[in-house]
């Protein structure tokens, strides 16, 4: 970590652009607490020939404005986040995988949950005024920076909890909680209940009234867009829903839509959550438009790990079907999210659409990942990189074409050295079609072994293991997964002894 006023003299030495001040484009962030990769309308999988194929779980969800969306622009079905949250959420901040920058757990606001073997120089700290961030390179060079929403950057006592640490020059409801009191105006999101530590900040205007959360959120992230736009500024607007995160509480505006489903109440509920964020989302791209920005503006949606919906055991095909696995799992139910990018009214003429040009209605199936997003901003804002600031993600503006980006990696790297959670101590490495996980300490879960190998293209829902029965491929996936790890420079669970590192081992 660098101290605060060395980053920032760095970042006034940034060649801050090559394009004019006026001419930058404005981008949002549309972020989605627990949202898989099936939790959509929206079909996201692909038949063998690559085209959209809908499953039973696209037929009970309801999101009319991300299929809006994803008809403007291009939607990613190989799309990777980390399987929780906060080290999805500084992926994004800094370009950097979570083994690299090692908050590699959900941060706990009030005490380290490294786990009992947990490594003890993981960042439990997350993230600092001292850290390069995205916002922060964007501030610099001239962006209105708002924060509105979930933060969990950093525990409750410490820099990251306050998202205006660290680069935002608005924040309204980010703290370091990672899920809602509650939901509901009426219950004040949560102060004075039972889940007061948990209570979202900054709403008091909207307590005692029937609004919901994600309501409010949207009004103010409406609200504080216009008056970047009023005082001439390009905006980066990190609008990050609390929804759908737990508690499953009903939002009553969508609730009429589930009951006779024959699904469990709080499945239902969850629909109903879903179906505000699609809401928010239309109410921003009207929003766009009736400023008129929307042909200037980019906007990127996506979840923050796999889903979560209250539906069936983790490590089985249920809330994620036909992906196995869930929020917090080694299988792709955890770490595949839905990623749509789109400019917010397209127009070919326009002068920063002429710089991307984004195909529109389609299905890109290339890998990609949550830390790819910081460069793509940097580059479209005309912005460089501090060089001491090392960046494992890569540009997507090849593949936001339609076209295949042959110089791209086709490497994923998921590391999670904790417990207890749906999945304890695990690595997860993906290189082309293949995928290997590597646990630490084998349990039930692995079948009591050290190793799982799927062929993802020839076996996408990972019923199949080959750790057994391709002992060559096996070696050679755990060699990569090896080298990934310490060129991150990646922490690892620990010994009984609290110290000694339990390092992978070669088959």
């Amino acid at each position: 970590m660098k101290h605060l006023a060395f980053v920032l003299a760095a970042l006034l030495l940034l060649p801050c652009s090559s394009i004019a001040a006026g001419e930058r484009p404005n981008m949002v962030v549309f972020l989605v607490d627990d949202m898989g990769v099936m939790d959509t309308s929206v079909p996201f999988l692909t038949d063998a020939a690559g085209r959209p194929k809908r499953y039973p779980l696209n037929d009970y969800y309801r999101t009319p404005n991300m299929d809006r969306l994803a008809a403007r622009g291009i939607r990613f079905n190989n799309f990777y986040a980390m399987s929780v949250c906060s080290p999805t959420r500084i992926c994004m901040m800094t370009g950097q995988n979570a083994a690299r920058h090692r908050t590699t757990n959900w941060i706990n606001p009030d005490k380290d949950n490294a786990g009992p073997n947990g490594p003890p120089q993981w960042n439990w700290r997350g993230l600092t005024k001292g850290d390069v961030t995205l916002p922060r390179l964007l501030q610099a060079c001239g962006y209105r920076t708002i924060h509105v929403g979930k933060g969990h950057f950093g525990p409750r006592e410490f820099e990251g909890a306050d998202p205006r640490n660290l680069g935002f020059e608005v924040n309204v409801a980010g703290a370091s909680i990672g899920a809602p009191g509650s939901y509901y105006g009426k219950e004040n999101f949560g102060h004075g209940g039972r889940r007061a530590l948990s209570a979202v900040p900054h709403l008091e205007k909207y307590h005692g009234t029937d609004i919901f959360l994600t309501e409010a959120l949207t009004i103010e992230a409406k609200s504080h867009v216009a008056d970047a736009v009023k005082s001439d500024k390009p905006f980066f607007l990190y609008l990050a829903h609390y929804a759908v995160h737990a508690p499953f509480q009903s939002d009553p505006r969508f609730s009429g839509h589930y009951k006779d489903s024959g699904k469990p109440e709080a499945a239902q509920a969850f629909a109903t959550l879903i179906e505000g964020m699609d809401k928010s989302l239309g109410d921003v791209l009207d929003h766009l438009d009736a400023l008129g920005v929307a042909e200037n503006t980019l906007i990127f949606f996506l979840g923050d790990n796999g889903s979560d919906a209250p539906l069936g055991h983790q490590h089985e095909v249920a809330c994620a079907a036909p992906l196995r696995g869930r929020k917090g799992a080694h299988y792709e139910g955890g770490t595949r999210v839905p990623l749509i990018v789109a400019w917010a009214k397209p127009r070919a003429e326009n002068s920063h659409q002429k710089r991307l040009p984004i195909v529109a209605g389609a299905v890109q199936g290339q890998q990609a990942a949550v830390y790819d997003l910081f460069p793509t901003v940097l580059a479209l804002a005309g912005i460089e990189s501090p060089r001491n600031h090392a960046v494992d993600g890569a540009r997507l503006d090849t593949l936001l074409t339609g076209r295949p980006d042959p110089g791209r990696e086709e490497v994923f790297l998921m590391h999670y050295p904790h417990a207890p959670h749906r999945s304890d101590y695990f690595t997860c490495y993906r290189r082309g079609p293949w995928k290997v996980i590597y646990h630490y300490f084998p349990s039930e879960v692995s079948g009591n072994s050290h190793y799982q190998l799927y062929h993802l293209s020839e076996d996408p829902f990972e019923q199949r293991d080959l750790a057994a029965s391709e002992p060559e491929e096996l070696r050679r996936m755990m060699e990569g997964m090896i080298a990934a790890l310490e060129h991150h420079h990646a922490v690892y669970p620990v010994e009984s002894d609290g110290l000694t590192p339990r390092k992978p081992e070669l088959p």
